[in-house]
């Protein structure tokens, strides 16, 4: 055989591999709880992020049934807390004969006004990577795919569309309210037979940020018969088409660059496009492991993926550099997710960094968070400044580190105007006392992260020869030790970062709060975290986390941290009662680095002991299954390097090495389940459990002892039952039909289509709800209930079946 045989043979496995790879990822992890990822199709940092806007308006837009949607918005952001942001250009397909429900919307002048708006219930709903799809319960179906400026959708059996260019997430009647976002203004106007464009402007958000602009362009494949405009808000368009693919294109310069902005092709060439990129993307971080593993490694590495959002030539202030916004925040992600682009996609790191520094030239500094084009929150020290030397220690390429060095400096030299926008809160007062004191906000997270940020700084004089830049930096790297308090025990425990005025003195007790009537004092320990409900936890003296944490959380000096701690012994025992009492929190990214410190002391061992079980308690392939907000993809980031088995020390260049993290072969969508089975067997009845479990790609099911194995191609293409018995208890079926549940591709024809057929028979749709399905089969009016709440559709009911089987289910 020739060598170009061989060639194309490798080539097409290597294409077929790829193509697998969004398939192993769940947009839904991290979706419930605490994670708020979001849910919607996006492409790699992408800047369109279309999806469903539930009426109580999570961060990302999406919440679970039966919350109401009242439309689908462009703009999301994804696994964030505080404030919402975005939601921006919202628009809902509706049947004539429905009514809207007016939305308040507080107007620039105080005065109130209303939107329109159509609410709606969801009886079928399917997310998978680069799609997502719904049915309401009038029957309109829906489907979203997504380039990364163009948000394409698919309607069917609506009558028309309404595209509201006022309401956003957040929204609020109150003036000014803090981290909630404002409307400004907005225009829309029907600008052909088949296409509206306007603007929505909005304030505020999360960063508490100025006005920012959305431009957006909206193109159907059919032409409107009809149209009406409510005011400069919002407009409906009808069409007399039963299926309509509609393209939405955004931008943040112009309408007429949101028209560039839409893609030519239609909804199904899209859909394989957007999940081809993310093949080659996902491609670019190989991993080994079995479908479990890869479904949350995947998943993982997809969410780090999202943020921040590549706007270059949508900066509606420069041009000529790339162009990053919505960094949410860099106390978040520096210490895994900007490793990780560096490591394996260094081309858009570099591209991050560039942007970083024409913000500092545009603006005065690089932002520590930044979103809607604007600078803020500033949540700790200058961070900026960590990314800066991991990318110099790391030697990428296309940064000019002078220009670089300068922007670190004017983060270490000079106060800025608004400390909560950008630089250093507190900077005065750190550089003559040599720590922030009690009573500035953040006083000793403040102190220990300016130390971090000043030892990288250092790093980077040091390289490029400015030596007394060099030497200034390590001596104010050291100003954390200021904060610790060498003779103070707790718990078996010697040493911390405690509070300490600006006189020096050491604070064992503090005044809660600033209120001018009430002034009590608490006692300030190491796991002191509450506030009174008079002071913002903003204002607290460490930022998420507790004194226990932030004293073990000095990166660049670990080995003088060991020491002060009272030697490698000691050492090991605080991790240990640190651990063993509870005080980490994954959820919280100071204490990212703590499982690896035991590397310090050469106990790697203990690093992947630690690590494996915090892994293995606070995370899962579950809509739940992140333990804190994902943060752009941080958390998800500390997760794939657990994984992976390394951690990145962030700013120096280098990891630490663990056994990587593993997770046992099961389901990844929690399809186990135990229940009780209620037989009818030609008029004998019979109660038996059942209980499923997967092993590898094969579904175990037991009733009444007799085991079914189904292989997932069966679990989801079957096209009939498995009618074997379960009577002859400790029998073994090779199944080639489902037992009691029915395959995944006959649910989602029965959700789309209203119908399916099964054993040769065809079952329709009589009635359901959010929670089942009621079924009929044409050829002898057998009934079967079928759930579409759980991850597999049970047949929780069969009655009146003439092969005289017939059944009822305990929820599963």
């Amino acid at each position: 055989m020739s060598r170009n045989f061989f060639l194309i043979v490798f080539l097409s496995l290597t294409t077929v591999v790829h193509a697998q790879l969004w398939r192993s990822v769940d947009p839904l992890i991290g979706s419930e709880g605490e994670g708020r990822v979001f849910v919607g199709p996006a492409a790699p940092f992408g800047m369109v992020k279309p999806g469903p806007d539930c009426l109580t308006m999570p961060n990302a837009g999406w919440a679970p049934q039966p919350e109401m949607v009242k439309g689908f918005s462009q703009t999301h952001v994804s696994g964030t807390g505080g404030g919402q942001k975005y939601g921006n250009v919202l628009i809902q397909p509706f049947r004539r004969h429905e009514s809207m429900t007016p939305q308040r919307l507080l107007l620039p002048d105080g005065k109130v006004g209303v939107v329109p708006c159509f609410l709606h219930h969801r009886t079928y709903e399917k997310i998978t990577l680069g799609k997502y799809s719904c049915r309401f319960e009038d029957g309109i179906g829906v489907d979203i795919t997504a380039s990364a400026r163009c948000a394409l959708y698919r309607f069917r059996h609506a009558d028309g569309l309404l595209v509201d260019a006022a309401s956003f997430l957040g929204m609020d009647t109150i003036p000014n309210k803090r981290e909630t976002q404002q409307y400004v203004a907005s225009s829309i106007r029907v600008s052909g037979q088949k296409e509206v464009s306007g603007s929505t402007t909005v304030r505020g958000g999360w960063n508490n940020g100025g006005p920012y602009t959305v431009f957006f362009c909206l193109q159907s494949s059919a032409p409107f018969v009809k149209s009406r405009l409510f005011g400069g808000r919002a407009a409906s368009v009808w069409w007399g088409d039963s299926v309509v693919e509609v393209k939405v294109g955004i931008s943040y310069v112009s309408v007429e660059q949101a028209r560039r902005n839409i893609v030519a092709h239609d909804f199904g060439t899209q859909l394989r496009q957007l999940r081809q990129q993310w093949d080659e993307t996902l491609a670019r971080v190989p991993y080994e492991g079995n479908s479990r593993e890869r479904r949350i490694f995947y998943t993982a590495l997809y969410h780090t993926l999202l943020m921040p959002v590549d706007k270059t030539g949508e900066c509606p202030r420069w041009s000529g550099t790339p162009y990053y916004d919505d960094f949410y925040a860099l106390w978040d992600t520096y210490r895994t997710s900007m490793p990780l682009l560096m490591e394996y996609y260094p081309e858009r790191a570099t591209d991050i960094v560039r942007a970083l520094l024409a913000i500092y030239r545009h603006e005065g500094y690089m932002p520590d968070a930044r979103s809607g084009d604007c600078n803020g929150r500033t949540q700790g020290g200058s961070h900026a400044d960590v990314v800066i030397a991991e990318a110099y220690a790391r030697g990428l390429k296309g940064i000019d580190y002078r220009e670089a060095l300068q922007a670190m400096l004017k983060d270490g030299d000079v106060p800025p105007a608004d400390d909560e926008k950008e630089g250093r809160g507190g900077l005065r007062e750190y550089i003559r006392l040599g720590y922030v004191p009690y009573g500035i906000p953040r006083a000793g997270t403040r102190t220990v992260e300016y130390s971090y940020d000043d030892w990288c700084i250092a790093q980077v004089a040091k390289g490029l020869g400015k030596h007394a830049i060099y030497n200034r930096y390590m001596r104010r790297s050291r100003s954390w030790q200021n904060l610790w308090r060498k003779d103070y025990e707790w718990r078996g425990m010697k040493g911390f970062i405690l509070p300490r005025d600006a006189s020096g003195r050491w604070l064992d007790s503090v005044e809660w709060g600033r209120s001018r009537v009430y002034r009590p004092k608490i006692a300030y320990r190491p796991d002191t975290k509450v506030a009174p409900w008079y002071i913002p936890w903003w204002d607290t003296f460490f930022y998420e986390g507790l004194s226990a944490e932030y004293s073990l959380s000095v990166p660049h000096d670990v080995p003088t941290l060991i020491q002060l701690c009272g030697g490698d012994s000691a050492f090991r025992r605080r991790l240990d009662t640190f651990f063993d009492e509870g005080h980490y929190n994954v959820g919280n990214e100071p204490s990212f680095l703590t499982p690896y410190l035991y590397s310090y002391i050469g106990r790697s061992d203990l690093s992947s002991r630690r690590v494996a079980e915090i892994v293995h308690r606070c995370f899962s392939d579950k809509a739940d299954g992140l333990p804190g907000n994902d943060d752009s993809g941080a958390m998800s980031a500390w997760l794939l390097w657990a994984m992976l088995g390394r951690y990145p020390v962030a700013g120096q260049g280098k990891y630490i090495t663990i056994d990587p993290v593993r997770f046992p072969e099961k389901t990844a969508t929690s399809d186990n389940a135990t229940s009780m089975v209620h037989f009818v067997l030609n008029r004998q009845y019979r109660n038996w459990p059942l209980s499923t479990r997967w092993q590898g790609d094969t579904l175990v099911v037991t009733c009444h002892d007799c085991t079914y194995r189904l292989p997932r191609r069966v679990v989801d293409h079957a096209t009939g039952f498995c009618w074997e018995s379960p009577q002859k208890a400790g029998a073994r079926y090779d199944a080639e039909g489902t037992f009691l549940f029915i395959s995944r591709d006959a649910l989602d024809s029965l959700q789309h289509a209203g119908s399916f057929v099964y054993d040769g028979i065809t079952w329709r749709r009589v009635d359901g709800n959010g929670q089942r399905i009621h079924v009929r089969a044409d050829v002898d009016g057998t009934e079967m209930w079928i759930s579409t709440s759980g991850t597999l559709p049970w047949v929780t009911r069969m009655q009146d079946n003439r092969l005289g089987i017939d059944w009822q289910m305990d929820d599963c």
